[in-house]
């Protein structure tokens, strides 16, 4: 029976000011809070440990990307040497925000099935130092390596098509802006009523996030300064202001340490430490531009009716939620899957705080929600809560069901499910109907309009906004439905409205 017997957490808030004396890196948070995580469990050794998995920080992510304080080639190994651990069995994880919950069904089923013991989870994210140095001119050094066998599982599927990268669909808040203003047209909203919706929503997750001790930016936002453009809460895709969105310039690390319970009854781990894994479940979507709805996820209702159905429980039986949440749509969509209303709901749907004020670090968040409720759960014994963890674009899905309950039996999560629908992609369109639409915003104001279209045949495709289409897109109403004139240079659309 695997059980999950400690977690931890750190977070800094080095700004720098002091020269580059404490500043953290990668490293030393996931070892900070892997040390926090075994002193949970009542371990001051880390021998203990037989496989280390550590979360792909943000800088191993992108291909080519710059590491402007060093690289270091194998965060895992140098990880097991600073905790004094001769792991057998080394991961770097793939690209992706499920990869925390996803770690913790796959090192379970290994506990399980006996190929394990003992297994630590660990990841971070040192962005705002690296911003904080650079900005400064402050000498950072994180350069490292380790001579142990690691296992890199690279950087996954691809999740961009050539087509989306051809119509500048390249980055999370724009694909993330496409959902929401699909979602908002499917509930009849403007832009500004749909703002308010989400800020309603977010900004009750402020609130959390600044009660929590790991918080990265722990300030109360009143939905209405989310609401209204400003100075510090720019305009970025509409309909998303910046504190709408993840933010990524954090200095923030978690661990979970699980284990067979035979291994947490031989070394006397307290029973009211132990976390039980009820239901996994996992799914991944297509391509966006292939996916037959884009004002909700397949995949997030997919991975959390597996997870709930091999836990025997429904979503009215969770007391706490942890629901990634980079952007408003992803907690929408996960509980329009599970048929809550987010706005309504009186139970937890986070226990940090949410990415955008508790913080986004990277591919490892899901960690931190994991470790949070760990907590809650031991503060509220025989509960249950879910935490659902996101990846990509609404790409990637991993849900975990977790009480201090034991279980009758443990079940392995199956494999991740896949899609069996797809939207076949229109060539050279002439015409089509506007199915959903973004304006990205620069320095200057609004810069380019995006538009995911259906021709008359119902084929998609995307396309680029005049600049006087753009002005239209810009009004308060909702412009979904209107049809479209399209012409094609290479292998670009551009529209106008008819």
């Amino acid at each position: 029976m695997p059980v999950l017997v400690g977690v931890g957490q750190k977070v800094s808030h080095w700004d720098g000011s002091a020269g580059s004396v404490g500043a953290p890196s990668p490293l030393s948070l996931a070892h900070d809070a892997s040390r926090a995580a075994l002193a949970d469990a009542g371990l001051s050794e880390a021998d203990v440990i037989d496989t280390l998995a550590f979360v792909r920080i943000f800088e191993d992510s992108i291909p080519s990307a710059p590491h402007p304080h060093g690289h270091n080639t194998n965060l895992p190994g140098t990880l097991a040497r600073d905790l004094g651990a001769s792991p057998a069995n080394l991961i770097y994880s793939t690209v992706g925000g499920n990869s925390p919950q996803a770690l913790v069904n796959e090192l379970a089923a290994a506990i399980h099935s006996g190929d394990i013991d003992c297994a630590l989870i660990t990841g971070s994210e040192a962005i705002g130092a690296s911003k904080i140095a650079r900005r400064a001119g402050l000498e950072l050094d994180w350069a490292d390596t380790s001579d142990l066998t690691v296992e890199d599982r690279g950087l996954g599927d691809k999740m961009l098509t050539r087509h989306e990268i051809k119509h500048g669909l390249i980055a999370a808040p724009y694909f993330y802006a496409l959902f929401e203003t699909a979602i908002a047209a499917r509930e009849g909203r403007t832009r500004s009523a749909h703002r308010a919706a989400m800020s309603d929503l977010f900004a009750t997750f402020s609130e959390v996030a600044a009660t929590n001790p790991y918080s990265q930016f722990p300030t109360a936002r009143s939905a209405d300064w989310l609401a209204t453009p400003s100075k510090d809460n720019y305009e970025l895709a509409d309909p998303f202001l910046k504190w709408h969105v993840a933010q990524d310039a954090v200095q923030q690390g978690a661990a979970a340490l699980l284990m067979a319970e035979s291994k947490a009854d031989m070394l006397g781990i307290d029973q009211a430490k132990r976390i039980y894994l009820h239901g996994g479940g996992e799914a991944s979507d297509d391509a966006v531009s292939a996916r037959p709805r884009l004002d909700g996820s397949w995949a997030m209702g997919e991975a959390l009716a597996r997870a709930l159905t091999q836990a025997g429980k429904s979503a009215d039986d969770m007391a706490f939620f942890d629901i990634y949440s980079c952007f408003p749509c992803a907690v929408t969509s996960a509980c329009a899957a599970m048929d809550i209303d987010p706005l309504t709901e009186t139970r937890p749907l986070t226990l940090t705080g949410g990415l955008p004020f508790f913080g986004g670090p990277g591919n490892n968040y899901s960690l931190h929600g994991i470790a949070s409720m760990a907590e809650r759960l031991r503060a509220q014994a025989g509960a249950f809560g879910l935490i659902l963890a996101n990846g990509g674009w609404m790409s990637k899905e991993a849900a975990g069901i977790y009480s201090t309950l034991h279980p009758d039996q443990f079940r392995p999560a199956a494999p991740a499910a896949k899609p069996t629908e797809r939207v076949e992609i229109a060539e050279a369109p002439t015409e089509g109907t506007l199915e959903t639409y973004t304006v990205l915003h620069g320095r200057s104001g609004p810069e380019r309009g995006i538009a995911a279209c259906r021709n008359g045949e119902g084929k998609r495709f995307l396309a680029l906004a005049t600049p006087e289409a753009i002005a239209v897109l810009r009004e308060d109403a909702c412009q979904t439905g209107r049809p479209a004139r399209v012409t094609t240079q290479g292998e670009v659309n551009t529209f106008t409205f008819a």
